[in-house]
């Protein structure tokens, strides 16, 4: 027994001296919150928090404000920093090898690297100096941390230091983030457009009529069924390994606002919710610069983007601004003309020889691979399966794509100012929403808009003989834009905003169906008067307007009689007993979404199929497929029918029975099959799967979530509201803001869960930063 406990004894001690060297080695690089250092800055910085993390950078000149942003998001955050520059410019593999090579091939092809060294000398002397100051606060908190941020030693490698072109790296991540189908849509709608008749084409790929929420109230009309038999081609059974059509699972963002007529204080209130993919860190900070300029104080509160010296969404106390991804079309995909050697294309002015770029990739504990890519007059040659050679023209590779003037708004005096500088930023084209002191609102898109003459906007084209041609950005006064609309609300959601002359300069680049941005807009008609708490409580909305017809479509078919023959009554009971709400114990929720999900996959099997051959995906389609297969089902032809079934109610009931026995092999039990069960966060830092047996420990917690895809609330393990904010300017102490994790990166921080409970439940978190707990002094050096 002695030597039983000896041992038990010696095993404890041993695991308290591991503990001890894990605790001791990651707090070395953890950031000292109360330290004292010198910098680059000609008066005093100090870097304030509250015991949530959130900073507070006082300063005496906006260039000292940026130093001390960048000290401090590379003090919580430069590892997060440093995988989106490396994103951006194909860079992953020389930290993860092999695994990572495949993406850093597709991210290579746009040559963003090259294109952020080139951009520096395009920048004005103000924008240089921010970044300049921004970049050395960066590499002077990287160096003022006791040993390098935790990640570098699992990964047995040191932090390269930061440079100016780097956080133009940031912004042309964001790219790939917001407009990263990079052609894919267009090759796919190329391919049905060439398999179809033209009018079924159009049949299914049209607008949605039903789900409408254009702010500018206008409407699209019915595309009606073809009195033409249903496609031969999509009548085939054929094997398909991906069927299920996209239906919106990563597509996401909202804002809205409501002019000063309807709130109790007399300003305008914003609401913006971005829907992105969620990690830890989150990819947002929480941060409220102050400065003087030429002696008058200023303050901008709201989200930084770690890597960039600049407030993205937030307010000045005279305007609030946010952003939803726009979804129009920023991209074309050309159609080459090649010579018969194939090492020429044809052009308006001639055959043009493809100009050859090798770039290398270093590839950690392997080879640097060589990548060779062609490239024309009008973008890079990208690879399709086919034998067709395509180019990509893409916003993204112009002049004006990045720059910093962003920072306009933190100074903007009113919305409509701040409609004014929707020409001069360098973002990837995003719905501004902005509401002011005074009671204004207003809409635009920011970012660049090329001016365009495409005889097809949705397929592949030919530019070979000058008709088709992009031409120079559109000055502002073309700009789409409404400011103060007679009903005193507005709103974006990801679909069609406006259309008419509108349209014809946006196009559409993979609108959501609209379900989503309509419940938003009936929720704001229903506001005789509102504050801050009012559109918060729209944010949250998880009811799935979207599903009631498919309820009632499923309960129509699937009687109680038929039900008890199918086996399927356990299945119906709770299909009538859901709520239609996302929540997390609704069993019927899930029952019914995968109901229609099923439906999608067996009614358009063959069109996936279809494309699948051709190398496209039918999630790649710019239009959703609910649209005609709701007129499909109206219609119940015979003939739309797949050749598995003779007709649509057996395709309904059989969908019903595949959806309970896919559940019942995954549940056990329909009881078991609750919608947080299914719908559960997947929250994870980068490195958590390689790290044995402590690696979830980095992970926020594994809850289950409310909200999906066509309701306000857009939820999914890793993709969702990446952060809530409704403020009022001039109003911000009655204003919230909140992040799914916290604001730092270092799993000893204090702040490192900060703010998950608080997302996690709904709470909404203050606005304006909390008393100061931490304070950092940045000090002139002697």
């Amino acid at each position: 027994m002695k030597i039983i406990s000896w041992l038990i004894a010696t095993l404890l001690a041993l695991l308290l001296l591991c503990a001890l060297a894990i605790y001791l080695w990651l707090g070395a690089s953890l950031a000292d919150y109360n330290g004292k250092y010198q910098g680059a800055v000609a008066n005093p910085v100090y870097l304030e928090r509250d015991q949530l993390g959130y900073l507070t950078v006082q300063a005496q000149d906006r260039s000292d404000a940026a130093y001390g942003l960048g000290f401090a998001h590379a003090q919580d955050r430069f590892f997060q920093m440093d995988l989106t520059r490396r994103s951006a410019a194909g860079e992953l593999a020389e930290l993860f090898g092999n695994r990572a090579l495949e993406t850093d091939i597709k991210h290579r092809r746009h040559r963003f690297r090259l294109r952020a060294e080139q951009q520096l000398s395009r920048l004005s002397h103000t924008d240089l100096q921010l970044l300049t100051a921004y970049s050395r606060g960066v590499n002077d908190g990287l160096a003022n941390l006791r040993s390098s941020p935790f990640e570098y030693t699992l990964l047995r490698t040191k932090p390269s230091p930061w440079l100016e072109s780097d956080s133009l790296l940031v912004i042309y991540s964001m790219y790939f983030d917001l407009q990263g189908k990079l052609g894919r849509d267009e090759y796919a709608m190329t391919k049905l457009q060439q398999a179809l008749p033209t009018d079924w084409y159009q049949f299914l790929q049209q607008h949605s009529a039903d789900w409408q929420a254009a702010i500018d109230g206008s409407k699209v009309s019915v595309i009606p069924m073809p009195e033409s038999p249903y496609p031969t081609v999509l009548q085939q059974q054929l094997s398909c390994h991906h069927c299920t059509p996209a239906d919106a699972v990563d597509l996401g963002s909202n804002n809205f606002a409501v002019s000063g007529q309807l709130s109790g204080h007399g300003a305008a209130i914003l609401a913006d919710d971005m829907h992105l993919s969620l990690r830890v860190p989150v990819i947002w900070y929480k941060t409220q610069l102050n400065w003087l300029d030429q002696g008058e104080k200023q303050q901008v509160t709201g989200l930084s983007l770690p890597g960039t010296p600049a407030i993205v969404v937030g307010s000045n106390g005279r305007i609030a601004w946010g952003f939803t991804n726009s979804t129009a079309d920023w991209h074309d995909l050309i159609t080459l003309k090649l010579s018969a050697d194939q090492q020429q294309y044809l052009t308006a002015t001639g055959w043009q020889t493809f100009e050859t770029v090798t770039e290398y990739i270093r590839v950690r504990d392997q080879a640097t691979y060589t990548l060779s890519l062609e490239e024309t007059q009008w973008g890079p040659v990208l690879p399709f399966p086919d034998q067709q050679k395509y180019a990509l023209r893409w916003v993204a590779h112009d002049t004006h794509a990045v720059n910093l003037n962003l920072r306009y708004l933190e100074q903007a005096e009113t919305a409509e100012q701040a409609l004014s500088y929707a020409a001069l930023v360098g973002i990837p084209a995003q719905n501004l929403l902005v509401a002011d002191s005074s009671g204004n609102i207003g809409w635009t898109i920011f970012g660049p808009i090329p001016k365009r003459q495409l005889a097809n906007w949705d397929i592949a084209q030919d530019w070979s003989t000058g008709e088709n041609i992009w031409g120079n950005p559109l000055k502002i006064e073309d700009y789409p834009k409404l400011l103060n609309p007679p009903d005193e609300r507005l709103w974006s959601a990801n679909a069609r905003t406006v259309g008419n002359e509108y349209y014809a300069v946006l196009g559409n680049g993979g609108y959501d169906l609209g379900a989503r941005g309509m419940q938003i807009a009936e929720a704001l008609a229903r506001l005789e008067q509102a504050d801050e708490l009012a559109l918060h409580q729209i944010q949250l909305d998880d009811q799935a307007l979207l599903l009631t017809r498919w309820q009632k479509l499923l309960l129509d078919t699937l009687t109680e009689p038929l039900a008890a023959e199918l086996q399927l009554s356990e299945f119906r009971q709770y299909i009538v007993a859901s709520t239609l709400h996302a929540s997390p114990d609704d069993i019927g929720y899930t029952l019914l979404r995968q109901f229609r999900l099923k439906v999608l996959q067996l009614a358009f099997s063959p069109l996936s199929a279809l494309l699948e051959q051709t190398g496209a995906r039918s999630a790649d389609l710019k239009y959703s497929l609910e649209t005609p297969l709701w007129l499909m089902l109206q219609a119940q032809r015979s003939d739309t029918l797949p050749p598995a079934y003779t007709s649509w109610p057996e395709l309904l009931l059989h969908a019903a029975q595949l959806t309970q026995t896919d559940l019942l092999a995954e549940y056990g039990h329909l009881a078991n099959a609750s919608w947080g069960k299914r719908n559960t966060a997947k929250i994870e830092h980068p490195l958590a799967s390689a790290i044995p047996y402590f690696g979830h420990w980095l992970n926020m917690p594994a809850s289950p979530l409310a909200g999906d895809s066509h309701m306000p609330r857009v939820q999914h393990p890793a993709f969702g509201q990446s952060q809530r904010m409704v403020v009022a300017p001039g109003h911000e102490q009655q204003g919230i803001l909140v992040i799914p994790a916290g604001q730092s990166g270092h799993p000893l921080s204090p702040f490192y869960r900060a703010d998950h409970p608080y997302w996690q439940t709904a709470v909404a978190l203050p606005f304006l930063p909390g008393p100061k707990k931490y304070q950092q002094q940045l000090l002139p050096a002697p």
